[in-house]
């Protein structure tokens, strides 16, 4: 036997970016406890809206299944004293389990006889289990909590009321004083409170009191009334599935509607207009079919149609306010010269132990200098990234980011434009920001890309340079989405520097900067692990493996698109039948020179066999062949070296015995053996690579 279940957790309304977290939790635990207390169900349905949380089980069975159970004692050796007799541990344990010494009997586990005791344990009925659903309800948490009252609870907003229905029969506890009912709300404004008879009306009767509680119906509802309107105004209402998945955790019966605003703000810049709109009041902006902007607006309302147009001129009203402020901040900023707001940026502290804006925009000027020399950039580039580097961040002190902190970096690209400045430069300010986030494109041009390795490896390099090191989930800097910037930036314009000397460059830096106060040794060694992690992460994005990744990073990461193209060529190459062997040979010559200590020079003199003469002349081959392709990233023309030594190895290892009796030969073997491991592990350390084992 069966019977549906509801429980809902009504709330003074959730901020939107807390609704689809908590639904989710409360679907997972309410899942796993099923599962623990063995009761079955056909369906589980999860509805929320900015008021409630609730969850809806279909045919959930009325007991648990009972279950026979067997427990593990102790050893046989101590459970039998040296009478034969059963001991007090035995005694102790069958008491424990509810039977009779009669009642056990010995298992062997992993050769070993221990006893054991078989126990009948009869399902309870589900009634008596769900008020244990209470301590589920109070464990949710969120990303902030409040007390009310005098209550001792720490939830994300005050519970109003509570249901928990299991066919007909409400199942009592109470939180915070609100006991379990079966009695909910509808709308806040359009509903009445409603009487819920059984849990399979729970929806309709919901939605017969303008309350939609399916968050996937109320999501949906709105992207088709926008397509609708957009189909008979003939306009182009793009949507923001961001803006959308936020907009409809703010209503719980959406309906949308437009407005307008004076086409005079159109001569705003558009990103003012948009942010303005999505960002600040959570509409959905409106374009003809050209992607010019017009002079309107969509928002959702949280009601029904009546009074529509009271409803947007509400709306109208409250945009016309911001749109004044941005068209009096745009006007303003436009009278201060870049000059005197880079000047202002001395007095922005960007870290009490980092100094000001201007500081950091002195250390990213200096970066830029050097990267410059390092990626050996064309006059024409060198001088367009060093006037980035110089005004990147002017528009930091300007009005307008003041007020939409989003727009930082689009407003700088569009005072430097008003004023002057070459677009590259001017473009070049909003891209220095790029890649934002995951996904995000690498910046447009090489200067804007130099720019913003500068700024991001400043970044990087002199939190940790104070102790402002990520730990576990906790980056309030961003420093992993920004190393993983530079990484990507790296790749995406073949840049030729490594990760080691762009950290190395920027200790120093940090260093003439005074803002290295931690050992520079230690510091070092963090980020290295740190953006190792970072080019770990970038691999696996790209399909590799996780013994080829460790295999390419086992010595330096080096060179970023060099370590790419050897990831990519190893993990071709395994395809082919003599890869196996080819990295046999190699693992040899790096596995003995393990042995090797004080490596000196190899002497030729002290040669015993032909082969080691073919041994050091293939070497001397090899060094330079590898050394020349890896310079230019000729990555295949480096492994087809290692492949063609492949022979010469094997025939060294069938003739010559490394380890002589004789020390000095022995060293000089060894000697070689290291020179040899030296160029295989500036290409990988082959030893990493797993082969799966052949029936």
């Amino acid at each position: 036997m069966s019977k549906d279940f509801l429980i809902e957790i009504g709330l003074e309304e959730l901020p939107a970016r807390f609704v689809t977290p908590a639904i989710e939790q409360l679907k997972d635990k309410i899942e796993t406890w099923l599962k623990e207390q063995r009761l079955d169900f056909t369906e589980l349905q999860a509805y929320a809206t900015p008021r409630r949380l609730a969850i809806v089980i279909s045919d959930l069975a009325e007991v648990q299944p009972s279950m026979e159970e067997e427990a593990k004692g102790p050893a046989k050796k101590i459970a039998i004293d040296e009478e034969g007799n059963w001991s007090k541990a035995a005694q102790g344990f069958a008491r424990g389990q509810g039977v009779s010494v009669d009642d056990l009997f010995f298992k062997q586990v992993k050769g070993v006889d221990y006893i054991y005791a078989k126990k009948y344990i009869a399902g309870k009925q589900t009634i008596e289990l769900l008020p244990d659903l209470k301590d589920i309800i109070i464990s949710l948490h969120f990303p902030k909590n409040m007390r009310w009252g005098s209550h001792s609870l720490k939830y994300a907003r005050p519970i109003q009321w509570l249901i928990a229905l299991y066919g007909t029969e409400v199942i009592p506890f109470s939180i915070t004083n609100i006991q379990t009912g079966n009695v909910t709300y509808g709308h806040r404004f359009l509903g009445q409170k409603v009487t819920i008879t059984k849990p399979s009306e729970y929806k309709q009767a919901l939605l017969k009191q303008y309350v939609m509680v399916d968050l996937n119906e109320r999501k949906n509802e709105i992207r088709k009334q926008l397509k609708e309107m957009a189909l008979e105004k003939q306009w182009v209402i793009t949507i923001d599935e961001n803006l959308l998945e936020e907009v409809h955790h703010l209503v719980e019966y959406p309906t949308a509607l437009y407005g307008s605003f004076d086409k005079d703000f159109l001569s705003l810049p558009k990103e003012v207009l948009i942010t303005s709109m999505r960002e600040h009041q959570r509409y959905f902006p409106v374009q003809d079919q050209n992607g010019k902007l017009l002079p309107y607006f969509v928002t959702v309302r949280n009601g029904n149609r009546d009074h529509l147009e009271n409803v947007a001129k509400g709306n109208e009203k409250v945009l016309r306010a911001r749109l004044s402020d941005a068209a009096f901040f745009f006007a303003e900023d436009q009278k201060l010269p870049i000059e005197n707001a880079l000047n202002q940026l001395e007095n922005i502290v960007y870290h009490e132990e980092l100094g000001s804006i201007a500081d950091k925009v002195r250390r990213i000027q200096r970066h830029v200098a050097i990267m410059n020399e390092l990626f050996n950039v064309a006059d024409e580039t060198k001088a367009a990234s060093k006037r980035i580097a110089e005004i990147a961040k002017f528009d930091l002190v300007t009005q307008m980011v003041g007020e939409f902190t989003e727009l930082q970096g689009r407003m700088g690209e569009v005072y430097a434009e008003l004023a002057g400045e070459d677009q590259t430069v001017a473009h070049g300010i909003f891209e220095h920001y790029k890649p934002r986030f995951a996904g995000d494109a690498s910046p447009d041009s090489l200067a804007a890309t130099v720019v913003s390795l500068a700024d991001k490896l400043d970044t990087i390099v002199t939190c940790f340079a104070i102790g402002l090191i990520p730990t576990g989930s906790q980056d309030p800097y961003a420093l992993r989405r920004q190393a993983a910037g530079i990484v990507q930036m790296l790749r995406d314009y073949q840049l030729d520097a490594t990760i080691e000397q762009l950290i190395k460059e920027s200790l120093t830096i940090a260093n003439e900067n005074k803002v290295l106060k931690r050992n520079r040794e230690e510091v070092e060694e963090e980020l290295l692990q740190f953006f190792q992690l970072r080019v770990k992460a970038v691999l696996q994005e790209s399909g590799m493996t996780y013994d080829v990744i460790d295999a390419v990073l086992a010595q330096s990461i080096g060179y970023i698109p060099t370590l790419i193209k050897k990831a990519k060529i190893i993990t071709e190459k395994r395809e082919n039948p003599q890869f196996k062997q080819v990295v046999e040979a190699l693992s040899r010559v790096t596995n003995i020179a393990k042995k090797a200590t004080d490596v000196e020079e190899v002497i030729p003199g002290l040669f015993e066999k032909e082969e080691e003469q073919q041994m050091f002349d293939a070497y001397n081959g090899l060094k330079d062949k590898v050394g020349h392709a890896l310079t230019n990233g000729d990555v295949e023309r480096a492994y087809d070296a290692f492949e063609q030594m492949a022979p010469t190895i094997n025939a060294y290892f069938d003739n010559i015995m490394v380890m002589s009796e004789d020390l000095k030969i022995r060293n000089n073997r060894l000697n070689q053996m290291a020179a040899l491991a030296h160029v295989i592990q500036s290409f990988a350390n082959f030893q990493e690579l797993v082969f799966a084992a052949k029936n």
